[in-house]
């Protein structure tokens, strides 16, 4: 069977709901760079505009109709996703809970899928909430990507118009999506061939 050649469905998933957030200014730059490319079509799911309910039901419980629905604007947008990119900050040498929140709800829709990681804060750049959600997708049967996009001091890398100031952030932009495709083609090709199992 030929592998094939439709365009890649990567969910772009904002982790941050804090008020006067940065995250945004990181999400649109990378979203850019999404847009520019002919293989991938972007879906940027912000946890803000679509918050999740923060506790879960006890195991084989029914949903309340307000959970369903919320769950509703997310899951199927997971599961038709080929690929996903966290844009996460780092909190308490972490990542969000509202990110934590998303992932719990859903298990299968991560199985066998590629993740990659923008990740902005402080002296870090977030990187610790990274290391931390490798474990977390690992667990999910889903595989990181190698390279990532981190911003320290993010604030001061973009300018007024949401443009990094330094031209090797879209380097390595660049670096993470192809890596991120190569990924996601040959998941999803060995899919085709042969359903995956958790």
């Amino acid at each position: 069977m030929p592998a094939t050649t439709a365009s890649l469905r990567v969910a772009v998933i904002a982790g941050s709901t804090r008020e006067g957030r940065f995250g945004p200014v990181v999400t649109n730059w990378l979203s850019s760079h999404l847009e520019q490319r002919e293989d991938m079509e972007a879906d940027v799911i912000d946890l803000a505009e679509t918050p999740l309910p923060t506790v879960l039901p006890a195991f084989g419980g029914q949903l309340s109709p307000g959970t369903k629905q919320a769950l509703d604007l997310v899951s199927p947008r997971l599961a038709a996703a080929d690929a996903f990119v966290f844009v996460t900050p780092e909190y308490n040498h972490s990542y969000t809970a509202p990110l934590k929140n998303a992932i719990d709800w859903h298990n299968e829709q991560w199985h066998g899928k590629p993740v990659a990681f923008v990740s902005y804060g402080g002296l870090s750049g977030g990187l610790r909430a990274v290391e931390h959600l490798r474990v977390v997708m690992a667990e999910l049967n889903a595989t990181t990507i190698r390279n990532t996009v981190s911003f320290h001091e993010a604030w001061t890398r973009f300018d007024e118009s949401g443009a990094v100031t330094d031209q090797a952030a879209d380097t390595a932009a660049k670096a993470l999506l192809d890596q991120l495709a190569w990924w996601a083609h040959a998941l999803r090709d060995a899919k085709s061939l042969r359903s995956y199992v958790a």
